[in-house]
């Protein structure tokens, strides 16, 4: 029954993301963004946790479900503003991904329990909350730092450095090991950034 109700959770999660209207192209084939982005997680999650749970791999699937139905620019500018924009999401997320895991025949308390872990709200003091910050930072790194970094240039290096910091920080001490070996991959000026980052000059 598990194995059922899993499937049917990823599927619909899977057919939500593909009415993104915005694309990323992986391996030189258009995607729906968050579907594309929602397979990165996917793939990161098994590459860290062999054997995942039904819940986590449900919330990794679901950590950008249906995002572009509330865009960054219905908030302010500024730092404040970013935080309330990234909650209000979580909240989001965790609400449609416990509807269609309702829907899937999941009993109540699993469907609470991943509308948790969406939140983020018990990260570092629960172990699926933590894994599934692990794998974002993951894809982050692997996917889009570069594009983040040339999208704001005009960012001074100490903003920089607090970015990679605050990054570094939410992660696990498992992560942070695959992390120093992704970084080998990065560009190289990503790759002086982050040494220079961790090794605890100025914050």
């Amino acid at each position: 029954m598990e194995n059922v109700s899993l499937k049917c959770a990823l599927d619909a999660i899977d057919r939500a993301n593909r009415a993104d209207p915005n694309e990323e192209v992986v391996a030189g084939e258009p995607l729906p963004r968050e579907y594309a982005y929602s397979l990165h997680m996917t793939r990161w999650l098994h590459e860290l946790e062999p054997d995942p749970s039904g819940r986590i791999q449900i919330a990794c699937r679901a950590q950008h479900l249906e995002r572009w139905k509330m865009p960054r620019s219905d908030y302010p500018e500024g730092r404040k503003a970013y935080y309330a924009w990234r909650q209000a999401c979580g909240r989001m997320h965790g609400r449609r991904a416990a509807e269609i895991m309702a829907d899937c025949g999941y009993p109540e308390s699993e469907c609470e329990r991943v509308e948790v872990i969406l939140t983020k709200r018990e990260l570092r003091k629960d172990a699926d909350t933590q894994l599934l910050e692990d794998v974002a930072c993951m894809v982050f790194l692997e996917k889009y730092f570069a594009q983040f970094y040339a999208d704001n240039a005009e960012y001074d290096r100490e903003k920089w450095l607090r970015i990679v910091r605050r990054t570094w920080g939410k992660m696990s001490q498992r992560a942070h090991e695959r992390a120093l070996v992704l970084s080998e991959k990065l560009p190289k000026h990503l790759q002086a950034l982050l040494q220079e980052a961790l090794s605890g000059g100025t914050d």
